[in-house]
């Protein structure tokens, strides 16, 4: 990986609210970077049908904003595939978001033809996907994972629910700390006026180890934000836990020692 792709992959890992945006929509570029998002998707696939493919590719952009641009191209196997990389490639993109990611071997090869310039954030859609995350997380240039939760339903035409769904944001979070790799991202919130559930459901995935949450409307932004963002208590807990020393000892009642020490100090480095 390049040094520029080094820092772009820690780019990556600090984003937590990233706002997809229709690659055919060049009017909205600006707009979706000055959202209050921390990253941009320039989205190639869902957002545009396929006799649009071609004019959105030629409006990819990355000089609207300072803010990590990513571009989510269509699949791999795709007629449109090779096209979008070649796109990516010419372009100072922060990383490229791969849907359908299924198979390491092919996702692998996605990496190749990006020639170790740009790093990857693995899409996983599927119950294949899903079985495979580890192996994705595992292959170098893929600096994360994210979950693409409507999509994964309709594949094992499950219910969108959070106990449903429990099982794979778990694998998703499990794979990504055995590659060591940043927490995976989690899916959206298709309710685009309830910013009270888009907020629920980030903390839930933050409780469960996930560190962002992918926003399909700019009202999501805020909630999503709020979610991953330590609270007040936690700060004071932080604190509390580092100021008393080494070892094993008491906090507000409760034995404290390195590990609980590790996630004061994760908190605070959030917070930073």
């Amino acid at each position: 990986m390049t040094d520029k792709a080094k820092r772009d992959a820690e780019a990556i890992a600090a984003i937590r609210a990233p706002l997809f945006v229709p690659a055919s929509r060049a009017d909205r570029f600006a707009k979706a970077a000055a959202s209050g998002a921390d990253a941009v998707i320039l989205d190639l696939e869902d957002a545009v049908g396929p006799g649009e493919k071609e004019a959105a590719r030629a409006q990819l952009a990355c000089d609207f904003t300072d803010l990590p641009v990513l571009v989510r191209v269509n699949a791999h196997g795709t007629p449109w595939h090779a096209a979008d990389i070649a796109a990516v490639r010419a372009l100072p993109v922060s990383a490229v978001v791969l849907p359908k990611s299924e198979d390491a071997g092919e996702v692998r090869s996605v990496v190749d033809a990006l020639g170790g310039s740009v790093p990857l954030v693995a899409l996983v859609e599927t119950a294949q996907g899903l079985a495979s995350a580890r192996a994705i997380a595992a292959i170098g240039g893929v600096v994360r994972l994210a979950f693409g939760s409507v999509d994964y339903c309709a594949d094992l035409g499950c219910d969108h629910l959070r106990e449903v769904l429990l099982p794979a944001r778990s694998e998703l979070v499990l794979a990504s700390r055995l590659a060591r790799i940043a927490a995976p991202i989690d899916g959206v919130t298709t309710a685009l006026d309830d910013a009270s559930l888009t907020e629920a459901d980030a903390a839930h995935a933050r409780n469960l180890g996930m560190s962002g949450k992918l926003c399909i409307h700019p009202r999501q932004i805020e909630a999503v934000k709020r979610a991953f963002a330590p609270g007040k208590a936690e700060i004071v807990w932080a604190e509390r836990v580092l100021a008393a020393g080494e070892g094993a000892v008491a906090v507000d009642g409760a034995m404290v020692d390195e590990p609980v020490r590790i996630r004061a100090r994760a908190i605070l480095s959030a917070v930073r």
